[in-house]
C-alpha cells in the first residue's frame, strides 16, 4: 500500500501542487500552465487533478495534504502592520481586509471544499520552512547549510538553516519589513516592470548600466551589516500600507517618478538595475558567509524567489565560502508545494531520507504533464495539421539541420518542467552561432524587450570548453563568463557608452547566448535526465562542431510556458516560428492551414 502526500501552494502568486508517493517526487506543476493565466494565484485545481491523474488515484488515496504557509500567522503580521502605521494604511486595509476575512482566514475550509470534501489530515508549514525543505530534501547532500530569501512569508523574509539527513533546523531569520526580495521588487516597480514577475527583467537589464546609485542605496535605503542582515529605511517605501512599492521620498531621491510600463527605457533605468543588482549580490554573499559560519558546512542549498537571481548565484559559486551549491529549480512560491510535502514525509511521518551522492531527486524538474504519441496525433488530425512522423534519429538529424540553417524550432518533448525555466521539454531552439538569432527570437517569436538575453543549453561534458564553469547547472540557475578564448573584444568604436546600443555587437563565437558583459545563463544537459534533448544537441554538434543551442521558454511575452500540444500549436501558428516538433512529429509553418482556434479538442485534468 503506497503512501501519497499532496503539497499545495496557493492564494498569493504562482499556485502549484506536488505529489509524493512513498517520499518520491512523482508529479508537480504550476496552475498557470493549465489556466493560461501567468502567475495564477487561485486554488491549483488543475494542477491537483493532473497529479492525481498521473498517479492513477483519487483524493481518497491521499494520506495527508500539506499547505506551504500559515495563513493565520500571516494575517497576524498584516494586522499588526496596519495597526502600527494607522491611519496611514487604511486604504490598503480596506482593499485587502475583506479578502482575508472572506477567504484566507478560512483556508482550512476552502482547501477541503476545493479538494472535493477532503476529510483527512491537513498540515501547515511556515513559508520559509517550506522553501528550506524544497532546497535541502531534494538536494544531493547528506548535510548542508540552507539559505532562503524572498519577499515575505509570515514574518520571515530570509532564513538560514542546517539540514542533516532527514532533519532540518532553522537557525536564524531576517524578519519583516526588512526584505531583500522587496528591495529588489521596489526597483522592479520603479523601473516600470511588474512586481513578482519582472524581477528577472531587471537582472537582464543590469549589464547595460553603470552602478552609479550603489552608494546612494547603501547610504539612504539600506543599512547593511557585515553578517548580511539589514534595515530598510521605510521612509522610501510604500509597501507597508500603501498600494505602490515606493514612496514620494523614493521619487525625490532618484530624481523623478517611476517609469511608465512600455515607455522607452533610458540609461537611468539601466543604471538603477545595475545598482540594485550589485547591492543584491553583496547581500547574498554576506548572508552566505554567515550561513557558512553558523553551519561549518561545505554545501549550500538555496530557495526562495531571490534564489532565481542566477547572476548572484554565479557569484556565490565563484566567490562564496561553499564548495558546492544546489538551487531548487522551482525556487519561488510554486516550490513551496514541494517543500511542505517533503516536510510532511520526513518530519510528520518520521521517514528517513536516502541520498545518492551527486544526484538530486528532482528528476531534472521534468515533473509535469507528458502526452503520448497517440494523444498528440489525435490533436493534429482534429486540427487538420500537416505533419511528418520521424523516428528518433531521423528527427534529431532533421532538427539539427534546421537549426544550422538558422531556422527557429519549437521543441515539445516529454514531461513539462516544474519551475520557471524551460529545460528542453517546452523550449524554443536556435543556433547560438548566429549574430541575428537574438533579435529574431526576441521580436519575431517572443514579442518581448530586445535587451533580454537568451540562454545556452550545452552538453554537460563540454561546458568548460565554452564557459568559465566546470560544475553542472541543470536548472539554468547559474551565470558564468564565456571563455576568454571564445570572446571577441569590442573595438573602441563599438565600446562607446555602456548602454542599449551595444546589444547587436558580436561578442563571441556563440553571440546569440553571450550577454553584453560576456556572461551566459547556462543549462548543462546530461543523457540521464533528458536523453532526447541531449541527443539533439549531440546531433547539432556532429553537424556543426558546436555542442550548444539557444534555449528559450516556449511561450510569448505575458503568457505561461506551453503545457499541451494545443498550447504549443497555437504559439507556433501565432508567431514566426519556422518549425514545430511535437513528440515524434515535425511540422513546417509553410505547410499549415490558416490558424483557427480549436473548439473540439481539449486535454482536461478533472478532480476526482
Amino acid at each position: 500500500m503506497h503512501c501519497y502526500i499532496l503539497g499545495l501552494s496557493a492564494f498569493y502568486h504562482d499556485s502549484a501542487a506536488c505529489l509524493l508517493r512513498d517520499g518520491e517526487i512523482i508529479a508537480a506543476a504550476q496552475e498557470e500552465r493549465f489556466t493560461r493565466k501567468k502567475g495564477d494565484s487561485s486554488f491549483p485545481k488543475h494542477a491537483v487533478s493532473y497529479c492525481l491523474q498521473y498517479a492513477g488515484i483519487g483524493m481518497d488515496a491521499i494520506e495527508l495534504v500539506g499547505f506551504y504557509d500559515k495563513p493565520l500567522l500571516k494575517f497576524e503580521r498584516i494586522l499588526e502592520t496596519y495597526l502600527a502605521i494607522a491611519p496611514r494604511g487604511f486604504r490598503s486595509f480596506l482593499k485587502a481586509g475583506p479578502l482575508w476575512v472572506k477567504e484566507k482566514l478560512f483556508t482550512d475550509r476552502l482547501l477541503r471544499e476545493s479538494l472535493g470534501g477532503y476529510e483527512g489530515s491537513l498540515l501547515y508549514a511556515e513559508h520559509h520552512e517550506s522553501h528550506a525543505a524544497s532546497a535541502f530534501f531534494p538536494s544531493p547532500f547528506e548535510e548542508s547549510a540552507v539559505l532562503t530569501m524572498d519577499g515575505v512569508g509570515e514574518w520571515a523574509t530570509a532564513s538560514i538553516g542546517l539540514g542533516r539527513g532527514s532533519d532540518l533546523e532553522i537557525l536564524s531569520e531576517l524578519r519583516w519589513p526588512d526584505s531583500l526580495g522587496l528591495l529588489y521588487s521596489a526597483f522592479t516597480y520603479y523601473t516600470g516592470f511588474t512586481v513578482n514577475s519582472g524581477e528577472y527583467k531587471v537582472m537582464g537589464l543590469a549589464p547595460y548600466g553603470e552602478p552609479r546609485y550603489v552608494d546612494l542605496i547603501l547610504r539612504d535605503l539600506v543599512d547593511l551589516r557585515e553578517d548580511g542582515s539589514f534595515r530598510l529605511n521605510q521612509k522610501y517605501f510604500n509597501y507597508l500600507g500603501g498600494l505602490t512599492m515606493t514612496s514620494e521620498a523614493f521619487t525625490e531621491l532618484f530624481g523623478g517618478p517611476p517609469r511608465l510600463s512600455e515607455s522607452p527605457l533610458t540609461q537611468k533605468e539601466m543604471d538603477l538595475a545595475r545598482s540594485v543588482q550589485v547591492v543584491c549580490e553583496e547581500i547574498m554573499l554576506r548572508m552566505a558567509r554567515t550561513a557558512h559560519r553558523l553551519t561549518d558546512s561545505k554545501n549550500l542549498c538555496l530557495a526562495g524567489g531571490v534564489a532565481l537571481n542566477c547572476v548572484g548565484n554565479g557569484r556565490l559559486l565563484r566567490e562564496g565560502p561553499f564548495e558546492n551549491i544546489w538551487i531548487q529549480p522551482a525556487a519561488g512560491d510554486a516550490g513551496g508545494a514541494l517543500g511542505v510535502a517533503l516536510l510532511a514525509w520526513h518530519r510528520h511521518c518520521a521517514k528517513p531520507r536516502t541520498v545518492t551522492a551527486g544526484v538530486d531527486s528532482m528528476k531534472g524538474a521534468y515533473l509535469g504533464p507528458g502526452f503520448t504519441e497517440g494523444e498528440i496525433e489525435a490533436f493534429l488530425q482534429r486540427q487538420g495539421a500537416s505533419y511528418e512522423r520521424l523516428d528518433r534519429e531521423e528527427l534529431f538529424g532533421a532538427v539539427a539541420r534546421l537549426l544550422a540553417s538558422e531556422k527557429i524550432v519549437g521543441w515539445f518533448n516529454g514531461r513539462m518542467e516544474f519551475g520557471p525555466r524551460a529545460l528542453g521539454a517546452r523550449s524554443i531552439l536556435g543556433d547560438p552561432r548566429s549574430p541575428r538569432m537574438q533579435a529574431q527570437m526576441n521580436f519575431k517569436i517572443k514579442f518581448r524587450e530586445g535587451f533580454r538575453p537568451f540562454a545556452p543549453s550545452v552538453l554537460r561534458e563540454r561546458v568548460s570548453d565554452y564557459f568559465e564553469m566546470d560544475v553542472e547547472s541543470p536548472y539554468m540557475l547559474l551565470v558564468a563568463p564565456v571563455k576568454k578564448e571564445r570572446q571577441i573584444p569590442m573595438s573602441g568604436a563599438e565600446r562607446g557608452p555602456w548602454g542599449i546600443e551595444q546589444l547587436n555587437v558580436v561578442r563571441s563565437d556563440i553571440p546569440a547566448v553571450t550577454h553584453i558583459d560576456y556572461s551566459a545563463r547556462i543549462q548543462t544537459v546530461s543523457p540521464e535526465t533528458n536523453p532526447d534533448y541531449y541527443q539533439l544537441i549531440r546531433s547539432f554538434e556532429e553537424l556543426t562542431g558546436c555542442p550548444v543551442v539557444v534555449n528559450s521558454s516556449f511561450n510569448v511575452r505575458g503568457e505561461p510556458i506551453v503545457c499541451t500540444p494545443e498550447d504549443a500549436y497555437r504559439c507556433f501558428m501565432r508567431t514566426h516560428l519556422d518549425f514545430l516538433v511535437l513528440g515524434p512529429f515535425l511540422l513546417g509553418k509553410a505547410e499549415q492551414q490558416e490558424w483557427k482556434e480549436p473548439t473540439e479538442w481539449q486535454h482536461e485534468f478533472q478532480l476526482d
